[in-house]
């Protein structure tokens, strides 16, 4: 990154742009109330389109893969079961998984109906192409960020075509078409009113989003909100804190909700960490019991949810390199053709379980700047890098093996560019910048839910290539869009 005293640009562009920012929901709530701009690039990024054409083959047909192993819930306990015992967090799920699907000798069938809204998120390697970083099936945000950031570039090129000019990547590019915030709302909708139909209602339908206490992220949750609202859709925001003690069940397994009724659809933005769970106020002999309680009450009622606990286990890090290692043939149990099979195998890059034989072999042959390892968490500060990786092998204990894996490390293409960065009003020229697309698919009960055969737009967060961290929230991730080159 090279920070500069003089304006790269107009300092009134910039300030138009984060004016232009806030006013459309492009920001974070700061702790006083306030409203800051989330970064973003000046001007998008290029990518072949036929690249960007495979990935949107590929996509929805991972996501068809997906929403069926985690409804195959035999294969889910009998495959994640070691790695449930070696981290706490996933043996708090997998607890709840058999209490809501019970066991082999003891099936168990819920009425919850599955509403799968996943990002998969890639990096375009400069060798192997674009591959799988991970797949988010819970608490999958910042879709409508993507169509934002996507007309916020559309913007400059209006108002600033010199300046724009002057800082895209491909002047010739033309934008990729980018409903993201349309596409999810139209999967929520249509999924909602499904749920209706069971009930033979016409009414209104209730859509509640569970949230974080004293999140910051709230705009880009409330973009979504005001998109159902305009489909005629009535919105509610909760905690598990507060469901703990306002859900309760109607006629026919309706899920309701005090002082608003029948709820429709549940979409989790918040239950992929421990601290989602913690009530100190219930001083409970075991953490987090009451407030996990509540998703198993959740699935027990006829109500489309979004994560199911078993979509959060099988969008795992260990189900992502279960499915790498696995066979061809072997995906031939959940309908997959062979051709399917092998589509979605050009994106699956390499990974690797964590052994005693791993940690031997990676400390004597490995390029050690080849590889990160991973744990289960979701968003920033999971991976560990270079030479941090052998010091964390060696300070792991073989009970927490499992909860780890080595994935073969990704170097996408660098911009051949600059451009610059706007971040707290600020510009800085980075000369290195890197990119990480993510693309939204919605499936309802293993079906596509969208106007696009599942595909509900995109996201990319590009960040200096010598960072690690690419998060808009917890790192030098930036908003960025995407224009295509053939």
């Amino acid at each position: 990154m090279n920070n500069m005293n003089a304006q790269l640009v107009d300092k009134q562009i910039t300030d138009e742009l984060c004016e232009w920012s806030i006013m459309h929901g492009v920001a974070f709530k700061n702790r006083d109330g306030t409203a800051s701009h989330c970064p973003f690039s000046l001007a998008p990024m290029s990518m072949k389109r036929g690249v960007y054409q495979h990935l949107l083959q590929v996509t929805p047909l991972l996501t068809k893969l997906i929403s069926r192993v985690s409804e195959d819930h035999l294969f889910l306990q009998s495959s994640l079961s070691k790695m449930a015992k070696a981290d706490p967090f996933f043996e708090r799920l997998m607890l709840l998984h058999h209490q809501i699907h019970g066991v082999k000798e003891q099936p168990m069938f819920p009425a919850r109906q599955p509403l799968l809204l996943m990002r998969t998120d890639y990096m375009d390697d400069r060798q192997q192409g674009a591959k799988v970083i991970e797949f988010n099936g819970i608490a999958a945000g910042m879709g409508p960020f993507g169509k934002r950031i996507t007309q916020l570039h559309q913007f400059i090129k209006n108002q600033w075509p010199e300046t724009y000019h002057d800082w895209v990547e491909d002047p010739s590019a033309t934008p990729a078409d980018n409903d993201g915030l349309g596409q999810l709302a139209y999967a929520i909708a249509h999924s909602a009113h499904k749920i209706q139909a069971d009930f033979n209602e016409t009414g209104q339908a209730t859509f509640l989003m569970i949230v974080q206490r004293h999140e910051d992220n709230v705009y880009d949750q409330h973009l979504l909100e005001v998109e159902l609202q305009k489909r005629g859709i009535r919105t509610v925001r909760r905690t598990f804190d507060q469901l703990a003690s306002q859900l309760y069940s109607g006629e026919e397994r309706r899920l309701m909700l005090k002082d608003i009724g029948a709820i429709d659809v549940v979409y989790l933005r918040a239950g992929y960490q421990y601290i989602d769970y913690f009530a100190p106020a219930l001083r409970e002999d075991t953490c987090c019991q009451t407030l996990s309680q509540t998703r198993v009450f959740i699935e027990q009622h006829n109500v489309a949810v979004n994560a199911t606990v078993s979509q959060q286990l099988a969008t795992s890090k260990t189900m992502q390199m279960i499915l790498t290692m696995m066979p061809e043939q072997d995906f031939s149990r959940w309908g997959l053709s062979v051709e399917e099979v092998r589509l979605v195998k050009t994106v699956l890059a390499e990974m690797v379980p964590i052994n005693q034989a791993t940690i031997t072999w990676f400390a004597s042959d490995a390029d050690k700047h080849e590889w990160v390892l991973k744990n289960q968490g979701e968003g920033g500060g999971h991976c560990v890098f270079g030479d941090e990786i052998s010091h964390k092998l060696n300070q792991l204990n073989v009970e927490q093996y499992d909860a780890w894996a080595l994935m073969k490390r990704l170097h996408p293409h660098e911009r051949e560019r600059p451009t610059i960065a706007v971040r707290n009003g600020e510009q800085t020229k980075i000369d290195d910048l890197v990119s990480e697309i993510g693309l939204f698919t919605a499936f309802f009960n293993g079906e596509p839910m969208t106007e696009l055969n599942g595909y509900a737009g995109y996201l990319v967060r590009s960040k200096p290539a010598k960072e690690n961290e690419g998060g808009i929230h917890s790192g030098q991730g930036i908003l960025d869009s995407i224009t295509l080159v053939d």
